[in-house]
């Protein structure tokens, strides 16, 4: 029977007949590949949105299909390589500097989830088709779920890719669509700690953490990051001092024992010689129980110690949440720069930036506290 004269259908493959035994209109789909028909039943708004879609899927896979077969000519040709195929190379560059030391481990572990990224939206593009739009088109997915701070290192990590690819000549010298992008804008929403707010979680930790308290001396003490501080070990104390080498930047710093924070009314070579206890061990922080994978006398990891302070700082009657984000365990690097500056010290040297300007971030109480004049 032929198809009823009111139905006007302009969707590619969809069509439709009147059955002539029961009266009704049926609608069905014309497979273009292979010919065949696909009953839709009766239902026409039903039947146009799967016809809609099916021949939208069908166009991305011929896509596909001639992007494939595109690379695979310019391949042949001596074209560039998509970007599946660099970032095999990208990767391998990678983990060699890792050997080499050119770069830290946890440099190359945040690489790992941009790079991810990057593949599935882009992968079998050639590197030298990639447009600023495609970038920023990913920069607005990490937009809308609120993850900007992930896309400011997703940025960051593809334009290192490019200037690799422009190092070995897969794409033109300058070309370098992620340069050309915007940077995500990241509000910072935790707060700064103040030295009463610390006081007072330092009171709640005696309750329940032998390695706590001296963990947040220590903190405060150095003015180092908490990986540093779970690090220090008893050995690293030469000529009247803490050596330190941070795992982040590589700086070494030695800090003298007498180093005293006045606020504290403590020096280092006290809070050393309060973490000397019945248990032997080589560092600073260590257990004083076996626990699950902990041992006696083993070292305190970084996300047991900011557990512990959270805890501690949660149990405190106190609203954390009035001015945003509570304080973590690093805003006691801020404190600690602010209040070593008060005394004089040189915090630039304490907290080992290579610029004043990022020291000054740390002075930066984020409108929390008052700055007062001084006559």
């Amino acid at each position: 029977m032929a198809r009823p004269r009111k139905h006007n259908v302009s969707i590619p493959g969809l069509s439709c007949f009147l059955d002539s035994r029961t009266k009704k209109v049926y609608w069905r789909y014309k497979h273009p590949v292979t010919g065949k028909f696909h009953g839709l039943g009766t239902d026409e708004s039903t039947a146009k949105e799967i016809a809609i879609e099916a021949n939208s899927r069908l166009a991305e896979q011929k896509m596909r299909h001639l992007i494939r077969a595109k690379n695979d000519i310019n391949k042949r040709l001596g074209g560039a390589a998509t970007i599946s195929e660099y970032l095999v190379r990208y990767r391998k560059l990678q983990e060699e500097r890792l050997q080499q030391g050119e770069i830290k481990l946890n440099t190359f572990k945040q690489k790992a989830s941009p790079l991810k990224v990057l593949e599935e939206s882009l992968g079998p593009r050639q590197l030298d088709e990639i447009t600023v739009k495609d970038i920023v088109s990913i920069l607005e997915d990490y937009k809308e779920k609120g993850h900007n701070r992930m896309g400011q290192i997703f940025r960051k990590v593809t334009i290192d890719v490019f200037k690799e690819a422009q190092q070995v000549g897969e794409v033109p010298p300058g070309f370098n669509p992620a340069l050309s992008s915007k940077k995500p804008h990241v509000k910072i929403s935790r707060q700064r700690l103040t030295f009463e707010e610390w006081m007072l979680i330092f009171n709640a930790a005696e309750k329940d953490n032998y390695f706590l308290q001296r963990g947040m001396q220590l903190a405060i003490i150095t003015g180092q990051r908490l990986s540093d501080i779970c690090n220090m070990k008893f050995t690293d104390i030469q000529e009247g001092c803490l050596c330190i080498e941070q795992s982040k930047t590589g700086y070494k710093l030695a800090i003298p024992l007498e180093l005293r924070c006045n606020a504290l009314g403590i020096s280092l070579g006290e809070v050393i010689s309060s973490c000397r206890d019945k248990v032997l061990s080589p560092y600073l922080l260590h257990h004083h129980h076996a626990k699950g994978k902990a041992k006696r006398g083993g070292m305190v990891k970084p996300a047991t110690l900011t557990v512990a302070f959270s805890k501690a700082r949660d149990s405190v009657a106190y609203e954390w949440e009035k001015n945003g984000t509570a304080p973590s365990f690093h805003e006691q690097r801020s404190l600690s720069e602010r209040l070593y500056r008060e005394q004089g010290i040189d915090t630039q040297v304490l907290l080992g930036h290579s610029s004043v300007i990022m020291t000054n971030k740390y002075n930066d109480t984020r409108g929390k506290e008052y700055k007062k004049l001084v006559i």
